[in-house]
């Protein structure tokens, strides 16, 4: 009961604005305090803030920001979209999908869904309303493509996942390839599904030649190299997930040195914009490991898994169950957040009912996906209004279709789990 009463107090501290950090450290300390553990806390204070961050693993996660914020510097991504929607051709639609091509790519060297959705906008929302389409079809699409960074190698959210659930850094990543390949499919077939015939809705993209085509494309190579240093040295077993954040963020200075990009006052703010990112995420885990140290000790854990086994409901069920929760808290806290407080409970849950953690890491990730363009949070949704200079309503109404086609394929994920572990199995 005081395990619950410290939940609903979490959740009413988030819903009043306290950020996230200080709202899940008074939650663990009140909760050692109400169990009559106050003796502890100092201890805790005193080592859990170093151990908890000093893993050589979660070294990944800076490196990983570091490396996006590179990539920005260089100037590639400017011009991803335009390249892509020279590459995509004369078809209905084409800006469109344009926009998702260029924001699956950004998501496989970015890995943080913010800075995705942020470029993204900048790029294509306003070029896609000046082309004729529906301010509400363009904001809806650019929102709800920049989730992509979340699921689509280098991820932050899945290394942090993994780390989180002690699985492999490196399968949890691989991991995420495949379904975020058919996330961006389904995000294309909703669009065509959502204008249906009404060619106002999303007209027809430009006309180019084969040599333009080819240009375009070349243009955008060294994102490829980018991806390939990364993704493919860790799906290889030639380097660690860490080594290839390193190779990849050395790879990215090179493209910046060759572009002429190379200037300090950009690389300072690259490497200030990475330290608040860093620090952001490492203060959540702090906090969550005070807080988890208050669940250790009421033994709610155990307690959960032996209710769970001893339900007559198929496990399928659990987990439709389970699925609504994490849809609900993507309402109201960001995919770091949800990460850090529930999946130290979650994983031995699921693993009770016969699924693979990594398989879970993705299902997560995907409902946590949605949170990011729902109401009241929807953080895509207020950074990509805020880019297109648009309401935030209309955002919202234009997101909708794509939210209902997630969770859907969240449903096939959960019937057909052997699509995500797909890749790592491959291996």
């Amino acid at each position: 009961m005081t395990a619950l009463a410290l939940c609903v107090l979490l959740v009413v501290l988030i819903l009043v604005r306290v950020p996230v950090t200080f709202a899940i450290m008074a939650a663990g300390l009140l909760g050692l305090l109400f169990i009559g553990r106050g003796n502890v806390i100092d201890g805790v204070l005193e080592t859990i803030p170093a151990s908890s961050v000093s893993s050589y693993t979660l070294s990944a996660i800076p490196l990983f920001i570091f490396m996006a914020q590179l990539l920005l510097m260089s100037g590639l991504l400017d011009s991803l979209f335009d390249a892509t929607r020279i590459a995509v051709g004369r078809v209905r639609g084409g800006t469109a999908v344009a926009a998702v091509g260029a924001g699956t790519a950004f998501a496989a060297v970015s890995g943080s869904s913010t800075a995705s959705a942020a470029t993204l906008a900048h790029a294509s929302t306003g070029k896609m309303i000046d082309e004729g389409y529906r301010p509400r079809t363009a904001g809806g699409l650019v929102a709800v493509v920049g989730t992509l960074a979340a699921m689509i190698p280098p991820s932050i959210a899945l290394v942090f996942y993994a780390i989180t659930a002690e699985t492999s850094v490196g399968d949890q990543l691989i991991s995420g390839l495949f379904p975020g390949l058919l996330v961006a499919v389904v995000i294309v077939l909703t669009m065509y599904a959502t204008i249906g015939r009404d060619s106002d809705a999303a007209p027809s993209g430009q006309r180019a030649s084969l040599a333009e085509k080819g240009a375009a494309l070349a243009r955008t190579s060294p994102i490829l190299i980018v991806f390939l240093a990364v993704v493919g040295s860790i799906y290889m077993g030639y380097a660690t997930p860490t080594e290839a954040a390193a190779l990849g963020c050395a790879t990215s200075f090179l493209l910046v040195v060759a572009r002429g990009r190379c200037r300090m006052e950009p690389l300072c703010r690259a490497v200030v914009e990475t330290v608040k990112s860093s620090s952001m995420i490492f203060a959540i885990i702090i906090s969550a490991h005070v807080f988890g140290h208050f669940i250790t000790e009421t033994q709610v854990t155990p307690e959960i898994v032996d209710w769970i086994e001893e339900l007559t409901l198929p496990a399928i069920a659990i987990m439709l169950v389970i699925g609504v929760f994490y849809v609900v808290l993507g309402f109201f806290m960001d995919q770091i957040a949800i990460i850090a407080l529930t999946v130290p409970i979650m994983v031995p849950v699921v693993d009770a009912l016969g699924y693979s953690p990594i398989w879970f890491g993705i299902f997560l990730v995907l409902l946590a996906e949605i949170g990011l363009v729902t109401p009241p949070l929807g953080l895509n949704v207020f950074v990509v209004a805020k880019a297109a200079d648009r309401p935030v309503s209309e955002i919202f109404r234009g997101a909708i279709p794509y939210v209902a086609a997630l969770l859907l394929l969240a449903v096939v994920f959960l019937v057909w789990p052997d699509i995500v572990m797909w890749v790592p199995d491959s291996r």
